[in-house]
């Protein structure tokens, strides 16, 4: 008799379309808030994690990366690639896939899509950090590169930092078409911009999200003014980076996880000892946020593990009674958990 699998044997796996399925039932831009505050949970317990950079493998096309962390109760990862290249043949330049496992049985309670849940949680940790490092009432957020991340950004800004007019500038005029159609249809006022220097006019945050894998000057210093957020999101591996060095010696630069902004942010081109503040503590009330009016706040993102493992407990929770997953028979259950053999044989 061919052994059948009980339900120890069953992970909940959520694709890409059920993934859309449940983004499009709960709201984007709700999605994202409430997904911001299991990161900001996270962050505010950041001491009970285990910490470690993300292990990555560079080739000349790209990156190869797995983002691993844990607490007490659960494990969780992240499989993601960056390959700048991929639109010109017709592919995604970052996909991924995430685990979350129980640390007291290892078994994998969830198996997900991470390429569209990658983009939200991005989005959703900008947000988060602006709603602390914004000038208070910003309205105005200038968006330099206009590609995949662009519009989940905006919606996460306006749903948790009121930000509601957007200037965009893209080097590929058609990326900014794309952007402003989706936006506009979201409700944005947007302004296309023919510079970089122009988007920036009037914005109190700046987006920076450009893909290319190589050391940029997206933002000049002259193009900085006194009292804005700089979100800079494109800078993510040894090698690229998006900000002139003078933008980084005049503002207070807030990250992550320090050893790996280090090797990846915009703070290698500074000296290892330049000092830097930890988001989790600001989070926590330890360190001050944003001080005056003139101060330039400077979010150097470049993803920590922490901040997927809080979108996989979102995940998670959210589908439980739902039928927003499906059962994946992935585990191996012989009746006699000695005899893995004997199931194999069985099933002849």
């Amino acid at each position: 008799m061919k052994p059948t699998p009980s339900h120890l044997a069953y992970v909940p796996f959520v694709s890409v379309e059920n993934m859309m399925r449940l983004v499009n039932a709960t709201g984007p831009e709700r999605f994202m808030a409430e997904l911001a505050d299991y990161i900001e949970e996270d962050f505010k317990r950041w001491p009970e994690f285990d910490k470690t950079p993300r292990v990555a493998s560079h080739s000349q096309d790209g990156v190869i990366e797995l983002m691993p962390t844990a607490d007490s109760e659960n494990y969780g990862f992240k499989y993601v690639n960056g390959h700048p290249k991929n639109m010109r043949e017709g592919y995604q330049t970052v996909t991924a896939f995430g685990v979350l496992s129980s640390v007291a049985n290892g078994y994998p309670i969830l198996f997900t899509e991470m390429t569209v849940l990658t983009a939200l949680r991005t989005a959703a940790t900008s947000a988060l950090v602006g709603k602390y490092l914004a000038p208070k009432g910003a309205e105005v957020m200038a968006m330099i590169g206009n590609g995949a991340q662009c519009e989940f950004q905006a919606l996460a800004f306006r749903a948790i930092c009121g930000i509601n007019r957007l200037r965009l500038y893209d080097i590929d005029p058609a990326a900014t078409e794309k952007a402003a159609r989706n936006l506009i249809a979201q409700g944005f006022e947007v302004v296309k911009c023919a510079s970089g220097n122009e988007a920036v006019e009037g914005a109190q945050v700046i987006t920076t999200c450009t893909a290319d894998k190589q050391y940029a000057t997206i933002l000049t210093d002259n193009m900085v003014g006194a009292g804005v957020h700089i979100n800079a999101i494109g800078g993510d591996c040894p090698g690229k980076t998006e900000l002139h060095k003078d933008i980084l010696l005049r503002s207070d630069i807030f990250v992550e996880y320090p050893p790996q902004t280090r090797i990846e942010g915009e703070i290698q081109q500074l000296p290892e000892d330049h000092p830097v503040i930890e988001l989790w503590q600001v989070m926590r009330g330890e360190l001050p946020a944003r001080r005056d009016a003139k101060q330039i706040t400077l979010f150097d993102s470049v993803g920590f593990a922490i901040e997927d493992f809080s979108a996989l407990r979102y995940v998670h929770d959210r589908i439980k009674g739902t039928d927003y997953f499906a059962p994946l028979d992935m585990l191996a259950d012989p009746d006699d958990p000695r005899d893995l053999f004997g199931m194999v044989m069985r099933a002849a």
